[in-house]
């Protein structure tokens, strides 16, 4: 069963928009030079995988790169792994995201409603530069490692660019990870200076972060220093508790004076991050970015996909525990001012976003699936009681939008928007699949594959299909692969991730379909997808049908081993989160069923279906339905720590209905 293909578009943008559009200006750039002709996005994306070199020499000039290319664009280019993308640049990630110097505004900050700052370009650039002289003044040199255990404030962002103005490697973990959590991430990185803060706010609750600052840095004995930026305290911290603690004011005191960042200039391939996969089933990966592809990948990705221009207000609801936050932080490459937001989403009834929104004209918004459809639940409508006239672009990733969800935001949100369902991932910081400004939008669809990226839905041979459901691939090699992973000096571990099931082709692990219109839709994880009867079932086919019930608030899904002890078969088992005050009854779960019946198939209906009172997901709120599954059959959840409320899992655990 798949979702029903539009044939209509649901939005297409008017004729002075594609005009004006950065992917139109880019097109007539390729035409001059390299006498290439693109008639439309489909021609476009084809020359930019069949002719590689020429299109990312192309997004190079066309993001005006600060920095010495060289003369080779890439060596072994066939392979996958290990082609070698401009094996003779030179340049600095921190110079190209600071390169705007003026009075304009940088960035703006909510923290929740109870803070807001505004950082000028200038007043930007002189922060990082004292910042990056007193890490320099404490032995800071490229390749050691700068971790931040901080919400996504401003002294986040500086930490960030003072550390890659210099070469050392940036890690960071949103302040709601418990010890353990940060530990099994920066304890594999062994960091050097950890930054953190005072604490934070949540849904108008204020929490304090030190005593867990303390026990975190009693166990890295690589941290020699730990930084403690102020935020929800006022003066005169305490940090006699906390193992070298210094506050930040007091860290760049001695350097006020600095005025200019001595960039290094590093090769393409200068580690700039280490990322984390989610770590649901055992101890994080440690995921290692270079400065070059991250920096070009985000380029194209704003510009082309995204149609940021200068000064645009780019807006993503992230952690600086998700890679969303360091694709919003390169929004600065393209002259964008970035709006940071720290705390809940729901603050003010829901409409703290869209508060924001409207206060500082934002253009781009970026959100997840789950708070539109959140959104959609208490009957938020924003386009009534919000301006969002400035409003140009809709973002979605997390989980799959759908098509509901496109409604709601056309609807209820604003009626003349791009709405770019986006999908990708923390294994490449960026997107396989995502937005194109100058296209149509169709209801349920991602719009596109990106361009440099030879996306495509292979079925279990590796060939490719088309209105059928496979593995989401890409076919070859790209700038921002990862160059590794930490800690995994032969490469097996990294290979066993993503190019064992189809040798030589980058498997992303999302069980997807490509549309008649060249667009993709998500199923789910290819390890969550169902098997009842040897049928491939994705979970976002049923949570689409289950979730519009108004008595259901959220859902989960897992596939159960039955009969017990068997492994040839399962059968599907929904759990259900109800609206406060609900209890499921034998009348709601045939509605359940009937209306999974109705629009799916046979196959798709629960066999069971249990309330809960929470459903479990990680920090950046995805739902844990591998986590789920093991704790059905007995198995163990390797690491709680990835999780947000891992407290969810007991609702699980040895439930009779499960027995029978």
């Amino acid at each position: 069963m798949s979702y029903p293909v539009s044939s209509a578009p649901i939005w297409q943008p008017s004729a002075e928009r594609v005009a004006a559009a950065n992917l139109t200006a880019f097109i007539d750039q390729v035409a001059a030079r390299w006498n290439r002709r693109c008639d439309d996005y489909a021609a476009l994306h084809r020359w930019s995988v069949e002719h590689a070199e020429e299109f990312w020499v192309s997004i190079w000039e066309f993001g005006a790169v600060r920095g010495e290319m060289g003369g080779r664009v890439v060596v072994d280019g066939d392979s996958m792994p290990g082609a070698k993308w401009f094996p003779d640049a030179r340049l600095n990630f921190a110079e190209n995201l600071l390169r705007h110097r003026d009075a304009g505004t940088a960035l703006t900050f909510w923290g929740e409603d109870k803070l807001m700052r505004r950082i000028s370009r200038d007043d930007l650039y002189g922060r990082v530069a004292r910042l990056a002289a007193a890490m320099r003044a404490d032995g800071v040199v490229a390749g050691d490692r700068i971790a931040a255990y901080m919400p996504n404030l401003p002294e986040t962002l500086i930490t960030m660019l003072a550390a890659a103005s210099i070469g050392a490697i940036f890690t960071s973990a949103s302040p709601d990870f418990g010890v353990q959590g940060v530990l099994d991430r920066f304890g594999q990185v062994e960091p050097k200076l950890l930054f953190v803060a005072d604490g934070y706010y949540y849904n108008g609750k204020t929490i304090d972060c030190l005593d867990k600052v303390a026990e975190i840095v009693a166990r890295l004995p690589s941290v020699k220093r730990t930084i403690v930026a102020r935020y929800v305290r006022g003066e005169g911290h305490d940090l006699s508790n906390i193992r070298d603690g210094q506050m930040l004011r007091d860290y760049v005191d001695a350097h006020r004076g600095a005025t200019a960042i001595a960039f290094a200039p590093l090769p393409f391939d200068h580690p700039l991050y280490i990322m984390y996969s989610s770590g649901t089933t055992g101890v994080p990966k440690c995921i290692v970015h270079g400065a070059g592809g991250a920096l070009l990948q985000h380029l194209k990705e704003h510009l082309l996909q995204c149609d940021v221009k200068p000064g645009d207000k780019l807006f993503y609801f992230t952690t600086c525990g998700w890679m969303m936050w360091n694709w919003l932080a390169s929004g600065l490459a393209s002259g964008a001012t970035l709006m940071l937001y720290d705390g809940s989403p729901f603050v003010g009834q829901g409409n703290i976003l869209f508060d924001y929104a409207a206060a500082e004209g934002m253009t781009h918004f970026g959100t997840s699936a789950k708070f539109i459809d959140a959104c959609a639940k208490i009957d938020l409508k924003p386009r009534d009681s919000h301006d969002l006239t400035a409003l140009r672009a809709i973002f979605s990733t997390g989980s799959p939008l759908v098509p509901e969800g496109f409604d709601y935001v056309y609807a209820n949100i604003k009626g003349d928007v791009q709405l770019a369902s986006i999908s990708g991932g923390t294994d490449i910081i960026s997107c396989f699949v995502c937005g194109n400004p100058v296209g149509p939008v169709y209801r349920g669809e991602i719009q596109c594959a990106a361009l440099g990226m030879a996306t495509d839905v292979v079925d279990e041979h590796g060939c490719p299909v088309k209105g059928e459901k496979g593995e989401l691939v890409c076919t070859r090699a790209f700038p921002v692969m990862p160059l590794g992973f930490w800690n995994d000096a032969d490469g097996s571990k990294y290979h066993a991730a993503y190019f064992e099931r189809f040798p030589g082709i980058w498997c992303h692990g999302d069980f997807a379909e490509r549309t008649a219109h060249d667009g993709f839709i998500i199923y789910g994880r290819s390890d969550a997808t169902l098997n009842p009867g040897g049928v491939r079932i994705g979970t976002a086919e049923i949570y689409r049908q289950v979730e519009k019930l108004p008595e259901v608030v959220e859902a989960l899904v897992i596939g159960q081993d039955w009969p017990p002890g068997n492994s040839g078969d399962v059968r599907v088992v929904l759990f259900v989160k109800l609206r406060e005050g609900l209890t499921l009854d034998a009348a709601l779960i045939q509605r359940i069923k009937d209306t999974v019946r109705e629009n799916t198939t046979p196959r798709h209906v629960p066999a069971k279906i249990v309330q809960v009172a929470d459903i479990p997901r990680t920090k950046s709120g995805k739902i844990v339905e591998l986590a789920v599954r093991n704790v059905v059959h007995g198995a163990p959840v390797k690491n709680l720590e990835a999780l947000a409320n891992p407290e969810a899992l007991a609702y699980f655990r040895d439930r009779p209905e499960l027995q029978g």
